[in-house]
């Protein structure tokens, strides 16, 4: 993975779906190339083989279940997700929380398929604790400035620097990633120089009527 790494969660969002969804894709692409930074997307799971088939775009999922092959029925298997082309997954998000056992048992099979993890994480413990299960990388998201307008990097830039540390001390392997609020070139660079590989966002690319304008703003300042 190249740093800064940029990973653009397109989660339900009617602006994220259908053709919109390409439109993200071809736009996140296009940037990619013009600026040299990597961007990452995570479609629904029904995008995730069109993407991987036609952009060069590293392609994650939104989630991912512990379940391995076999009779359950509805889940997202780490098999599935290698089949259909996806480059890793997101583990835990707060919008899809796991328990620890299955964040352990979703970091580790995922590991054994060759695909990357990023496990969501809400505050510095957590951090800690997602850490010591090796993932690639731990994304830290405070829930409470998820979707808005105020990033992390401007409200709370302490859990952004004391998730550095504990996870540096846990497992140096790990690579950090921030989100919640992050919508300008500003709040990368912030997140970049507090110490960590990129950022994790959401809804201000999705939602924009101009996709292309907010992510090259987003690594204007990189």
């Amino acid at each position: 993975m190249g740093m800064p790494f940029i990973l653009l969660n397109l989660k339900t969002y009617t602006e994220g779906s259908g053709q919109r969804a390409h439109h993200i894709a071809e736009a996140a692409q296009q940037v990619a190339e013009e600026s040299g930074v990597e961007i990452g997307i995570a479609p629904s799971y029904m995008n995730i083989h069109p993407m991987s088939m036609h952009y060069s775009l590293p392609v994650y999922a939104q989630h991912v279940d512990a379940a391995a092959p076999g009779a359950h029925t509805g889940s997202v298997t780490v098999e599935a997700l290698r089949s259909a082309g996806a480059t890793g997954s997101l583990v835990n998000h707060s919008e899809r929380r796991l328990t620890l056992a299955d964040i352990d048992a979703a970091v580790t099979q995922l590991r054994s398929a060759g695909l990357i993890s990023v496990v969501c994480s809400n505050n510095i413990a957590t951090s800690a604790a997602a850490a010591a299960l090796g993932p690639d990388f731990v994304a830290i998201e405070p829930p409470e400035l998820i979707g808005g307008t105020v990033s992390v990097s401007q409200a709370n830039p302490e859990i952004i620097t004391g998730t550095v540390d504990a996870v540096q001390r846990v497992n140096p392997s790990v690579k950090i990633l921030t989100g919640a609020g992050i919508h300008s070139g500003e709040c990368v660079k912030v997140a970049v120089d507090l110490g960590t590989a990129g950022v994790l966002l959401a809804s201000s690319v999705v939602k924009a009527k101009a996709p292309i304008s907010v992510l090259r703003d987003l690594v204007s300042k990189l």
